[in-house]
């Protein structure tokens, strides 16, 4: 069994492992997250991975010691959380492929001038208490205290499931990394979009993970009988926010890939009838870019197209950014490296953005960090049962990372 084979029939155990059957849905310190991150540490000690347990937030973590005492460490890794109904790929890649590494590297009995660290992060997706990037963030020291109170719909909190689980809330601050202990962080991941199916290539260097902005619309026009009131003297919010909606993707695909937006969700206050003109309807905007300064010019131009769409119309406007999400830009010096790996195995360099936000992320600023993407087949679908790789494209994207590994400079 080669590597990206081996990889896939690991990827289908733990895909296994979930809390709705025929689904894979498993979330955050549950006994499936408990059952998944056992059979991960039983395959980094098998590997050879030097020390293989959890910490004390939930997180597994593994290190294949460097070949000095003292050398710095190299992190790596990706989520074992999913979302709802999920596919199998989706950051259990980024955790088998490193391990993997160790494999190749424990055969030879090579040791590397840095310590190699893997972190199968316990939660990334959010699904269970509506908060993302938990194990990474507490990692690079951005872990925030409020968080212990937010509550899974059965009413437990965080504190409490971290308790239940066997780890301790008190112990937090000795998983933040020291980032002079530190060269980095590096992700492998499947590129959750169609680019590189597209362009005929199994991976690609990341330039920077998308920054986001989310906004809430509010409209408001005025409620009226289907059938007596005449269309030029209605104030239809419904009317309204779909108009605004295809103005949204007139201006984002204007932006020649730099930019996305996304209305992902609609309604219509208390509602609605099939016979009353909608008398309010609220929607969200998520516009993303890899650059901030892009993003928000996006964000601008939208805001001001939704306004005089509602001015024409006679509808109140009331836009709500509730959140903003700045871009993370990856290492130059990495990227030239992950350049070089690519080539190395005889494959065209491509590189790209990502629009999806990933563990790499939460340590923008604290460590130099990178992705390598994987082709995703299915036109490049994730988050869905129908997510796909090939076993080809998981065996290459390994020898990369080994490659990169090998010759790593800081």
């Amino acid at each position: 069994m080669n590597i990206g084979e081996r990889i896939l029939q690991q990827s289908e155990i733990l895909g296994a492992m979930t809390e709705v059957q025929g689904e894979v849905t498993r979330t955050y310190l549950t006994p499936m997250a408990k059952r998944a991150g056992e059979q991960i540490i039983a395959w980094m000690k098998e590997a050879g991975c030097d020390e293989a347990g959890w910490d004390t937030l939930g997180n597994v973590v593994a290190r294949y010691r460097g070949a000095s005492e003292n050398a710095p460490v190299l992190m790596t890794g990706s989520h074992m959380d999913s979302v709802v109904n999920a596919g199998k790929y989706d950051g259990l890649f980024g955790i088998l492929s490193p391990i993997a590494c160790v494999y190749a590297l424990a055969a030879q009995k090579k040791r590397l001038p840095f310590t190699f660290e893997i972190v199968a992060f316990g939660d990334e997706e959010g699904v269970r208490f509506g908060v993302t990037l938990i194990g990474s963030k507490a990692m690079a020291g951005r872990f925030d205290d409020a968080w212990w109170s937010k509550a899974d719909a059965n009413g437990i909190t965080l504190k409490q499931a971290v308790i239940d689980f066997g780890g301790d809330p008190t112990a937090l601050a000795s998983l933040t990394r020291d980032p002079k202990k530190y060269l980095g962080f590096i992700e492998s991941h499947i590129e959750q979009g169609p680019i590189l199916l597209n362009d005929g290539l199994s991976v690609g260097v990341v330039t920077s993970i998308a920054g986001a902005t989310r906004v809430r619309v509010n409209l408001k026009g005025l409620a009226g009988h289907a059938g007596t009131v005449p269309m030029a003297g209605r104030k239809d919010a419904l009317a309204c926010a779909a108009q605004m909606t295809l103005a949204i993707e007139e201006i984002c695909a204007a932006g020649n890939g730099e930019v996305v937006g996304t209305v992902g969700k609609m309604e219509v206050a208390g509602g609605g009838a099939m016979n009353v003109i909608p008398g309010e309807a609220n929607f969200t905007i998520d516009i993303r870019s890899g650059d901030d300064a892009t993003r928000l010019a996006y964000v601008s131009r939208v805001e001001a197209r939704c306004e005089a769409i509602a001015q024409r119309r006679n509808v109140s406007f009331a836009w709500d950014a509730f959140f903003h999400l700045s871009a993370a830009p990856c290492d130059e010096a990495h990227q030239a490296q992950w350049a070089q790996a690519i080539a190395a195995q005889g494959v065209q360099v491509k590189h790209l953005p990502s629009g999806a936000g990933h563990d790499a992320m939460s340590f923008k600023g604290v460590l130099p960090l990178s992705m390598l993407f994987v082709r995703c087949g299915n036109g490049g679908i994730s988050h869905n049962p129908l997510e796909m790789m090939t076993a080809d494209d998981a065996e290459t994207a390994t020898r990369v990372m080994l490659h990169f590994l090998e010759r790593f400079q800081a």
